[in-house]
């Protein structure tokens, strides 16, 4: 399978290194594009489709640094249905979680991509929160409400007054929610799904990750789906965070099983 996932995936393979890391090449190419795509899943999970599989394979390679390997992967990711837009707004919302510090190059990275193969996207904005708006009844809705409204959607009613608990909490409202996550060009659960690939590929953020993993499990990316999405980025993450990411899984799970 692995020859017809790299001529449809163009740059997203190690042809460059053919002369020079043969056997490396065949042996990485063989399990990440023959194997794990077409790895089978147990009996009652529905398999994650290509365009799942390479959002979240974006932002796994934003979490862990993998620059060289990103830009090649926008072009695969476009191969396999993920939308220039999907694009651009898994990049953005990364900032909330790695600051602009370590998302800058991605930015540089995929606006090359794009001008490299003439993609072009719309001037249309896609933010649907005003910076000065207040709770005035305005059309553009204040970012803190419509933040503690995703919050709310993605975790429990436990976080409308998450807020008001000091400054971190209530950037994460206005700044995290409100200003990335409201934005049109992705569902609120393929952020959510994204944001879990985020802090599971940067490591050190087990809670955080935990928190994430109830939040997809709410919007309907359950133990099923982000174990396939795991075992699809190992090639691109490697086994430690990936069996970091697994335990925080199945412990979510069991948890709210015995609830």
């Amino acid at each position: 399978m692995h020859r017809e996932y790299c001529e449809k995936m163009q740059q997203g393979d190690l042809r460059e290194f053919m002369d020079s890391d043969r056997e490396f090449v065949e042996r990485f190419q063989h399990f990440a594009f023959g194997e794990v795509p077409s790895m089978k899943v147990p009996d009652g999970w529905e398999p994650i489709g290509d365009r799942t599989r390479h959002m979240a394979i974006l932002a796994v390679l934003i979490g862990c640094q993998g620059i060289d390997e990103y830009g090649k992967m926008v072009e695969a990711a476009l191969n396999y249905g993920v939308t220039p837009v999907e694009i651009k707004e898994i990049v953005y919302q990364a900032v909330d979680y790695l600051g602009i510090g370590r998302v800058y190059p991605f930015i540089k990275a995929t606006n090359n991509t794009f001008e490299k193969l003439n993609v072009k996207l719309s001037d249309e904005p896609r933010a649907t929160t005003d910076i000065a708006a207040e709770d005035d009844g305005s059309d553009m809705r204040s970012r803190r409400v419509a933040g503690t409204q995703a919050q709310v959607e993605i975790f429990g009613d436990g976080m409308k007054e998450f807020w008001k608990g000091g400054q971190v909490n209530y950037w994460l409202a206005e700044n995290c929610f409100g200003d990335y996550y409201t934005r049109q060009g992705l569902s609120l659960k393929d952020r959510e799904l994204v944001t879990f690939c985020y802090i599971y590929a940067q490591g050190g953020c087990e809670p955080q990750l935990t928190g994430h993993t109830a939040g997809n499990f709410r919007m309907g990316n359950d133990k099923s789906v982000l174990t396939q999405v795991v075992l699809h980025c190992i090639p691109f993450i490697g086994y430690p965070r990936t069996l970091n990411a697994l335990a925080v899984i199945n412990k979510v799970a069991e948890e709210q099983e015995g609830k």
